[in-house]
């Protein structure tokens, strides 16, 4: 099999995953969804000068001195005259300044005697937050293509958006092949294992934006798994194991019995050289992944998520970054490899801690992983301390 590099692979297949359509939703219901449009401030936050603290609003050119108290501007309920030389006006944060005046004195630094209220020097504007301050009518508040969390929601919201145009969720099929794995709760025979690949691999697209849909109980036969391949519905098939070419690997005959054209045929990478993509004769893709667990994630990361984001109209950018090894490592060979890791604090930044046993079938490790090391092909060995690239991984 032709060997891709890991980048290259990764460009092959997204040339072939353009964003999908938009639809409405509730703002509520936006967390997590991509934007389809920009979203354009209709008026300024705060769309008045206000205070910033609880106090006294006045002019500063009569401070300090005894001010006559004329009235009150609370939250939603400003004060409506125009405040004159020698009067101040009980205010409220948030509240609405009242023409006239252009400084606020908290009430900790005043002293009220009936009708009056006695205050120290104060600068003009101290205490007032101006209009417009957070942004003006017009302003582009988040661009299409960003992906709504919890703030930029809250930044819609104070645009008065109750509804926002995202992109629609892709639908991805999964599909898990083998006679040796079974789903808890059955009994395994005694050369089965439970199947610990594909809900994993459900949950990652589910957590990426995704909507998943796991095909189980797949017999190990290419009629079986040519069937379950053909009745799949999404933009997206995934496979987890039979994506080599031994005898039982039946995903790709699968796959070309339906007029696969490949576009990757496998890539130049540790854990994961089986990985291929490609196009199915009716235009759904099809991203074949290894059936060991870490050679599964580790692709679902490098290829999968990157897949995912750009369905959704999204940038698909890896999270790398910069760490020190926290021990020795050996020169790599001609295939680049994600080596699983953890990390830990260091006095200028990460510092990476490889897992000594890389062996592609363990889950444990990759389940305390909190990082995937890249080592480029051919890259020399490393001194502790050394500098590494890693990937980090998404961790509670």
């Amino acid at each position: 099999m032709k060997l891709m590099p890991v980048e290259a692979a990764r460009a092959a297949m997204l040339a072939e995953a353009q964003a999908l359509g938009a639809e409405t939703v509730p703002l509520a219901a936006a967390n997590g969804r991509v934007l389809a449009e920009d979203i354009v401030a209709r008026r300024a936050q705060p769309p008045f000068t206000n205070s910033a603290m609880d106090g006294w609003a006045m002019r500063a050119a009569d401070t300090p001195g005894a001010l006559l108290i004329v009235g009150e501007s609370a939250a939603g309920h400003g004060y409506e005259a125009e405040v004159q030389p020698g009067q101040a006006v009980r205010i409220f944060t948030g509240a609405a300044l009242p023409a006239g005046a252009d400084t606020v004195v908290i009430q900790e630094n005043a002293t009220r005697d009936a009708d009056r209220v006695t205050v120290p020097a104060a600068g003009k504007g101290d205490n007032i937050r101006k209009a417009g301050r957070d942004f003006e009518a017009g302003d582009i508040l988040l661009k299409a293509g960003m992906r709504i969390d919890p703030w930029r929601l809250s930044l819609a919201a104070s645009a008065g958006r109750a509804e926002l145009s995202v992109r629609r969720r892709p639908r991805v099929a999964i599909l898990s092949t083998g006679e040796e794995i079974v789903d808890a709760p059955a009994e395994p025979g005694p050369f089965q294992i439970y199947d610990s690949g594909s809900p994993a691999i459900k949950a990652m697209v589910e957590a990426w934006g995704a909507e998943a849909t796991r095909l189980s109980g797949v017999r190990d036969t290419l009629d079986a798994v040519t069937r379950a391949m053909a009745e799949a519905q999404g933009e997206l098939i995934v496979t987890v194991g039979g994506a080599s070419v031994g005898d039982h690997d039946l995903v790709r005959a699968a796959a070309t019995s339906l007029g696969l054209s490949l576009r990757v045929e496998s890539v130049a990478m540790r854990p994961g050289k089986p990985t291929f993509f490609g196009v199915l004769g009716d235009g759904r893709r099809l991203l074949g992944l290894p059936g060991n667990p870490a050679s599964a994630f580790a692709c679902a990361e490098l290829f999968l998520r990157p897949l995912i984001t750009a369905y959704q109209g999204a940038e698909p950018i890896l999270r790398m970054t910069g760490a020190r090894a926290a021990e020795a490592l050996p020169g790599n060979g001609p295939r680049e490899h994600w080596m699983r890791a953890r990390l830990t604090p260091g006095e200028d930044g990460w510092v990476a801690h490889a897992y000594r046993d890389q062996d592609s079938s363990l889950v444990g490790v990759f389940a305390a992983a909190d990082a995937l090391i890249r080592r480029p092909p051919g890259a020399p060995a490393v001194d502790p301390g050394g500098p590494l690239e890693v990937l980090l991984l998404d961790r509670a």
